[in-house]
Formats: C-alpha cells, structure tokens, sequence
C-alpha cells in the first residue's frame, strides 16, 4: 500500500459517509454522538485535504456534488470493511475463554478490581477470572498467578512489566479520633497519635521516621497482617492508618490526618512473557491497563 500517497484523515472520511447518508450535519452529527461543529470541521477539512467539493448546500440540507457522489461510493465500502472488522473482533473475544488469575493487594482486590472486572466480564464472558488477593509478592514464574498488580516494579528479567499510573496515599482517621488529638499541621505532630501498623510494626516505623515523624514502638498499640483488617481498625476509630486517596477521600467516615499530604507511589501490571502468545492473558492484561489507571488519583 502506498501509505505516503494516502492524503486525508480516514476518521474525517467516517464524517463525511455519515453526513452523505443522514443528508445533514445535525443528523450526522447526533448518529455519530459528537457535536454538529466539530462534523462540519471534519468534513471542511477533509475537502481541504483532497481539494474537492464534496457538499452543496440545498435547502435545510446538504446535497452531494458529483465528485461527492464518486468518493461516497468508495467511502461506503470501508465503511463496510470497518463493520465487518469490527464483527470479527467483537467474534474474536466472544470466542476468549478460559481461566485467568489476577492478584493484587488486598486494597487493591477488594477496592480497585471490582470497578473494572465487569467491563473485562463484558469483552470476554467465556473468561473465568480469579482474584488472589494477597499482600505476599506471588510468584508469577511458578504460575501461581497470570498478572500481577504490584507497587513495585519486578526485579526478575523473564517478566513483562508496565508502568501503567502513579497512585497517591495519605494518613487517614475518623473525625472524632482526630479531634481527640493536638493540632496537627506538620509531619511531626503526628508523633502524638497511635498508628495502626501492618504485620511488624519495623518497616512501617522507618516508612514514618523516613518522613519526618518521630514515632516509636508505642504509636502500634494494634497490628494487623490484613490491610483490611487494618482500613476497618481506622474506620472504627482505632487510629490513624494509610490507604489510596481514591479510596479514603471518599470515605464520608475518614478524613486525611494532613489535608495536603499526599504520598505518591507506582502502580505497576506484571506478567509472564506468556502474555505475548496468549491471547486470554494478553486481553486482559490491556484492560487492567486501559481501565485502572482513570480510577486513581495521579497528579
């Protein structure tokens, strides 16, 4: 094909048949669900692109000239094509199935995953999908998952992995647990609360001192190994804890500890170089990244 010989927009051509075949802008433009200014852009700059007149004004509509007539000619059969490619593909998920699992941290399998799976669900119902929610990095080497949702970019060179948003954080309690506390206005002051640690209570304690709050082993009066033991532990009351602001900000029982503390940190999707020969894996694997990263809170 002669690729530097095509001299127009083929999404401006869709424009043009549309409006060919409603006889209007404004019925072109409802069919096509875009606003009639931006259809009559599209096929001004379409004539513009070829040099031809396509449309006369006639009346309240507009009518083909002959050069409009040849080229709707020709336009209507890729426009046919591109129904039928898209038959093929819509057929070509439909015929996806199998079995596919995804694991996350518990936040992110309890919170995040359920917003996207019923758009996966839709594009491929003959898939079968585990979520393993899991704070542990699972190895997906052994199969013990097909894709991953990580904070951590992967160290092991034989897996695919892509930067697909960033997430931000913050410190979080309930209203009545904050009031309970002095003024908070810097990192430091929160030295005077009582977190709630993950599991031991070490890692999360340099995390804080690496901030600037002065913490020690007395601010973990309760520790959970579940970081939705430890979310429910603050939405009671129990103390401060750390979640998504995606989830936290619209929590009507929490509030940040800091308003404008936010902590930033990756999100990254993981899998096998199996995603490049399975077409399961692969689909949904270019879900999660379409659909996640519009559902966090990046800068």
């Amino acid at each position: 094909m002669d690729w530097q010989g095509l001299r127009f927009d083929w999404n401006r051509l869709r424009g043009f048949l549309a409006t060919a075949e409603e006889g209007s802008l404004s019925a072109a433009a409802r069919a096509l669900g875009m606003s009639q200014p931006t259809l009559g852009r599209q096929v001004a700059a379409l004539e513009a692109d070829l040099g031809l007149t396509l449309f006369e004004r006639h009346g309240t509509g507009l009518q083909l000239t002959e050069a409009g007539l040849q080229l709707a000619e020709h336009a209507r059969a890729m426009g046919e094509a591109a129904e039928h490619l898209s038959r093929v593909a819509s057929g070509q998920q439909q015929q996806i199935a199998g079995h596919v699992t995804i694991t996350a941290s518990e936040i992110y399998a309890g919170w995040l995953l359920p917003q996207v799976l019923p758009q996966i669900r839709a594009a491929a119902p003959g898939l079968t999908i585990e979520v393993l929610a899991s704070n542990a990095i699972r190895d997906l080497k052994r199969r013990e998952a097909d894709i991953a949702l990580r904070n951590a970019r992967p160290e092991q060179p034989d897996l695919i992995a892509r930067k697909i948003a960033e997430d931000r954080g913050s410190f979080y309690a309930t209203k009545a647990y904050l009031a309970k506390l002095p003024p908070l206005k810097a990192l430091p002051d929160l030295a005077a609360a009582e977190f709630i640690a993950f599991e031991d209570p070490g890692p999360h304690m340099s995390f804080l001192k690496g901030l600037g709050i002065p913490v020690t082993e007395a601010n973990f009066p309760l520790i959970s190994s579940s970081h939705l033991v430890h979310w429910e532990m603050t939405r009671a009351g129990l103390g401060i804890g750390v979640g998504p602001l995606g989830l936290g900000d619209a929590d009507p029982r929490l509030s940040r500890a800091l308003p404008d503390l936010e902590i930033p940190f990756p999100v990254w999707l993981v899998a096998h170089r199996e995603v490049h020969s399975s077409r399961r894996i692969r689909l949904v694997f270019d879900l999660l990244a379409e659909l996640i990263p519009p559902l966090l809170r990046s800068p």
